[in-house]
């Protein structure tokens, strides 16, 4: 006899309503881009009504913004997960560099591209996910710190260090649109991987070498 199945409550039926929402939005937002998705695509891509939509999220601005921090906070928890396996493990700087390239690569900066640009222009949505970012710059910086306790630097040191790492990336992942060549973003990474361990070893920065043809030394 088959066990009876249990009921789930009103609250756990809209927290998945909700959720589905947002996994809606944010996938649609990273194929569709966010100017050619409407809130009846997120719906229908939900599965859910465009009432059960409405009673969640009194506007297409709310649910975008919800579903970027939806977004953000399962990367700032990957990241806390790596954080801690990597100073546990004594792990090498190029593994930072390579998890960073993977966690962007995915769909999290196509989709944070898309939101940069529509608050470009968009003063009262600009607004809305403004604290949201704000959030994920906060939890990067207290990752950073605690990379810099790993390699005993400066916190501020280890912040830019970070930071300009992430430019670096979002700024080939751009490029990666027009020019497909992942031999070229290879060579990138690696000649990056040169500096960012020189720099946290106090050293020069490694001298120029031929894109593509770097070596690949761990730390």
């Amino acid at each position: 006899m088959a066990a009876p199945r249990l009921r789930r409550s009103q609250k756990e039926r809209s927290e998945q309503t909700r959720s589905a929402l947002l996994d809606a939005a944010i996938a649609l937002i990273h194929e569709k881009g966010l100017a050619g998705t409407s809130t009846s695509d997120m719906a229908e891509a939900a599965g859910v009504s465009r009432g059960a939509l409405t009673h969640h999220f009194k506007s297409r601005e709310d649910l975008i913004a919800a579903a970027v921090e939806h977004m953000l906070l399962i990367a700032i928890e990957e990241l806390r997960t790596f954080t801690k396996g990597f100073i546990a493990q004594n792990g090498s700087s190029d593994d930072i560099v390579d998890f960073l390239w993977d966690l962007m690569n995915r769909r999290l900066f196509i989709v944070t591209i898309e939101i940069m640009l529509e608050a470009r222009h968009n003063p009262a949505f600009l607004d809305t996910v403004r604290p949201v970012v704000r959030e994920w710059h906060q939890a990067l910086d207290n990752i950073w710190n605690q990379l810099a306790d790993r390699y005993g630097v400066e916190p501020e040191f280890a912040r830019a260090l970070m930071n300009g790492t992430l430019c670096l990336i979002r700024g080939m992942i751009a490029q990666s649109i027009i020019r497909v060549d992942p031999a070229y973003y290879a060579g990138l990474l690696d000649f990056w991987k040169r500096d960012v361990r020189a720099q946290l070893a106090g050293d020069k920065p490694g001298t120029v070498i031929p894109l593509g043809s770097a070596p690949r030394v761990a730390r």
